[in-house]
C-alpha cells in the first residue's frame, strides 16, 4: 500500500534548511574557491530564495514586498558581479596596452639578484598572471619596471 504525506510547513530561518558545509566550493562563474563563512555568491544567495519559496508555509506564504526585495538584492548582486568582471578586462586591456608600448624603449628594473638593469624592451608578453617584457635574455614583470626612457637612435 503506498502511503501519502503532506509536507510540513517549515518555519524559521531557511538557512537551518539549506546544507552546511566547512569545505570551500567554487563558484560557476569564477575559478576561486567561495569563502566559507563569508561572502554568500549569486548561485547561493539564489539558491537560499528558492530553498525559502519551496519550504515556505502554504497557509502563510511569504509577502510579495519580501519577495520583491529579495529578487532586487539578486538583481544587484547579479549586475555587479558583471560589472566587476568588465572592470577586470578593461585593466588587463590597459596593462597589455602600455606593455606593447614600451617596446623598443629603455627600460631599468630590479632583475631576480636585486640588482639594477637596464636594457631594451624586444617584446611583450600577455600570458601569466600579468604582461611581462623581454628585455635582453630576462623576462621580467611589468611591476618591476622602475624607469622608461626614450632609446637613443643608433649613431650613423
Amino acid at each position: 500500500m503506498l502511503a501519502i504525506t503532506t509536507p510540513t510547513p517549515v518555519s524559521g530561518n531557511v538557512a537551518d534548511y539549506v546544507p552546511k558545509t566547512n569545505a570551500p566550493t567554487k563558484t560557476k562563474d569564477s575559478d576561486e574557491p567561495a569563502k566559507p563563512g563569508g561572502d554568500l555568491g549569486k548561485d547561493a544567495f539564489l539558491k537560499l530564495l528558492v530553498a525559502q519559496l519551496k519550504y515556505q508555509d502554504p497557509s502563510n506564504p511569504m509577502n510579495n514586498t519580501e519577495f520583491l526585495a529579495q529578487t532586487a538584492q539578486f538583481t544587484t548582486v547579479e549586475k555587479l558581479t558583471d560589472l566587476a568582471k568588465v572592470q577586470q578586462n578593461m585593466l588587463t586591456a590597459q596593462l597589455q596596452l602600455g606593455a606593447s608600448n614600451l617596446v623598443g624603449r629603455t627600460v631599468s628594473y630590479t632583475d631576480k639578484d636585486g640588482k639594477e638593469q637596464t636594457g631594451v624592451v624586444t617584446a611583450a608578453k600577455f600570458a601569466g598572471t600579468g604582461p611581462t617584457l623581454h628585455v635582453g635574455d630576462a623576462d621580467i614583470a611589468l611591476a618591476d619596471v622602475k624607469e622608461i626612457k626614450a632609446t637613443p637612435a643608433p649613431a650613423s
